[in-house]
Formats: C-alpha cells, structure tokens, sequence
C-alpha cells in the first residue's frame, strides 16, 4: 500500500506541469481579444502598410501588432513612418531610474516617429534620435512599471516543461519529465535599478520498467532549488540559497543544501547573460544504507542564457561543490535546455542534465545523465 502511495504521488509531481501546460495552451489559443479601438500606422520603406498598434521598442527593433499579422517584430531600418493614437515613454540609453521621483525626467508624449526622428506631442524642445533610444513603452505599462510593486503571486517569469515516453511490449516502460523554471525580478524592467530577484528551479524525472516474474526497475530523480538576491548595484548581489535533491539511482535518499554568497553579472543585454556566484554551504547527504555525512563546503557556479535568431533559446547552469571538511565528497552539476518555437507560447525543448557524486555508495555510479525531449511553456 505504501509503495502504490509513493508511486502515485512520484508520477503525480511529474505529470502536474502537464495540467499547467494544457491550461496555458487554452489561453493563448481561446484568449481575450485586443480592447483598444484606435488603429497606429506603420509605414515602411518599400512602401508597405499596416494598421494595428505599437506595443513597445527595445532600440534596434519594434513591436507592432497586426491587425491582419498578428504581432511582429521589425527592424527599425525597414520603418520609414510610425504613427501612434496612445501615449509613450522614450527611455534614452544609458538611463537608469532608481526612485519614482526621477519619472519626470523621462519624455512622455503621443508617439510619432519619422525618418528615424522620435517625435512626441506635447512636442519635445528637439526631436530625439531613434539611434540613442533604448526602449520606448506605452505610458501605462510605464507608470505601472514606476509606481506598482507586484504582489508575491505577480511578476513571475520563466518555463514550464513537459515530457513522456511509454512502451509496451515483453517489457513495459514508462517515463515522465517535468521542470519549472520561475524567476522574479523586482523591477522587471531593464531601464529601472534592480532591487530584488527570486528564483524556483523544480525538476522531475521518474520512470519504471517492468516485466512478468521479474523485478520493477525504477528511476526518480528530483531536484528544487529557491533563491533570493538582494542587489547591491545593477551587477553585485547578495544571495541566500536552499537547494534538494533526491536520486534513486545513485542511492542518494536526500541531498539539503543551505548556501549563502555574493554573485556578479558579467554580461548583461537583451540577447545574453552570464552570473558568476561564489558561496559558503552546509550540505547534508543522507545515503541509502550508508552514513549520513555533514559536510561544509562552498558552490562556485556560473548561470548563462543566450538567445539566437529564429527565437531560439539556450539555459545553462554549471556548479561546483567543493567540501573543505571531508573533501573526497565533492560533488558537480550541470544542465543545459534549448527551447525552440512551435505556437505562440509553446516550444519545443532538448534538455540535458548530469549530476556528479564524487563518493556515492558502493555500486553505484558517480555520475547521473539524462537527456530529455519535451514541450515548454513560455511564461509571458
């Protein structure tokens, strides 16, 4: 009785992203139409015309919203004209906002934008580069932006994933991935000074293999994470982390993990990042017929996400645990996860996950691979 408990609720953790993911497809596909009524004019240089509404510009690109296309991106090159009905704020480059009261600073105005001249009605004592802008937003999502905290349920960003694959034959198999990547910044705009930043990493692979008169071959692999950082400057931070894992193949019952350290961003624009993070850790390792061992130690780690053309998007994270108190026990970790576009929101992915323990049981491996092939949610 208590193993069909544990089995159910394994195959439970794993298949609950799956009713998230389906709930969100429903959304993108069944979701609310646009309420403005106002048509914006986007004129470009070959000539071409379309009506819809501007949603935002990051600099080199806009967002526009079709009225026959749907949303788009174009490269400010290929626009000659813009000419909007809602009011904006022009974000220059370099600009970082640290208090409310700095707002005023900002130009704000209906929008129009000709010959690569930012135009805005009240107008301006000279028209604004387009070259020296880095974002321009509607004034809602601005003022939004300056004077609304989210509450603990808002804000979120990140990608949930799904994956399965069933046999059945002499041997039947079955197996179930899940993750759900969540990260929180407060602010989340680029253009305001961070203050805070919280991240939930959650992943699940469970699998079993069985056969008449033999044995039930089973895999359960589980790893969760939660961050908070609490930033210094735009590039130093502060952070707490408490991290568990639990992995049936490497005997390991229950890993805790309880971190505490400084990170730095390395690189930080709208196509990459990279954080370098240093730590001081107490990690516990409850083994399956062995010691439980306490041990200290420190995590240096790296985080990297890079977006490529076509939509395509790589997350990769790389740690390091050295143990200073029992040093044959360090331990590794690494995964990556290319999504790429399918629908709307939806990607497909191709993940890869290795988890190294340097001292595991005897009969046991040091190393835990898995390779993955799913769908992903793309929180918005």
């Amino acid at each position: 009785m208590t193993m069909a408990l544990c089995t159910s609720l394994r195959r439970g953790c794993a298949l609950a992203p799956l009713l998230w993911l389906f709930t969100m497809v429903a959304g993108d596909v069944w979701g609310q139409p646009n309420s403005k009524t106002n048509s914006d004019v986007l004129l470009f240089t070959d000539g071409e015309r379309l009506t819809g509404h501007f949603v935002k510009s990051s600099g080199t690109t806009l967002t526009f919203k079709s009225d026959a296309l749907g949303d788009i991106t174009v490269d400010w090159k290929k626009v000659k004209e813009l000419q909007t009905s809602e009011k904006v704020a022009v974000i220059a480059k370099g600009v970082r906002i640290r208090k409310p009261q700095q707002a005023g600073n900002i130009p704000q105005g209906i929008l129009s934008v000709q010959d690569q001249q930012v135009h805005l009605t009240p107008p301006t004592p000279q028209p604004i580069p387009l070259a020296s802008t880095a974002d321009i937003i509607d004034q809602a999502g601005f003022d939004k932006a300056i004077n609304h905290q989210p509450g603990i349920l808002g804000g979120w960003k990140g990608t949930i994933t799904v994956g399965a694959a069933l046999v059945n034959a002499t041997q039947d198999s079955e197996t179930f991935t899940s993750a759900v990547n969540l990260v929180r910044a407060i602010p989340a705009e680029d253009w305001l000074e961070p203050r805070n930043r919280t991240i939930v990493n959650l992943t699940e692979s469970y699998g079993e293999v069985t056969q008449p008169h033999t044995p039930t071959i089973l895999t359960s692999i589980f790893h969760g994470d939660v961050e908070r950082d609490e930033y210094f400057s735009r590039r130093v931070y502060a952070f707490g982390q408490a991290a568990f894992d639990h992995n049936y193949s490497q005997g390991l019952q229950l890993q805790q993990t309880y971190s505490g350290g400084i990170g730095y961003g390395i690189i930080q624009n709208d196509n990459e990042m990279l954080d370098v993070k240093g730590s001081a850790s107490y990690v516990r390792q409850q083994f399956a017929g062995a010691m439980t061992q306490d041990l200290i130690g420190s995590i240096f780690g790296e985080d990297f996400n890079r977006k490529f053309k076509h939509g395509l998007t790589l997350d990769q994270h790389f740690t390091f645990t050295p143990t200073w108190n029992n040093t044959k026990y360090y331990m590794a970790a690494f995964n990556a996860l290319l999504t790429m576009p399918v629908y709307k929101h939806i990607n497909g992915s191709v993940g890869f996950i290795d988890s190294y323990l340097n001292h595991p049981p005897a009969a046991f491996r040091k190393n835990s691979v898995q390779a993955t092939v799913g769908l992903t949610y793309v929180l918005p």
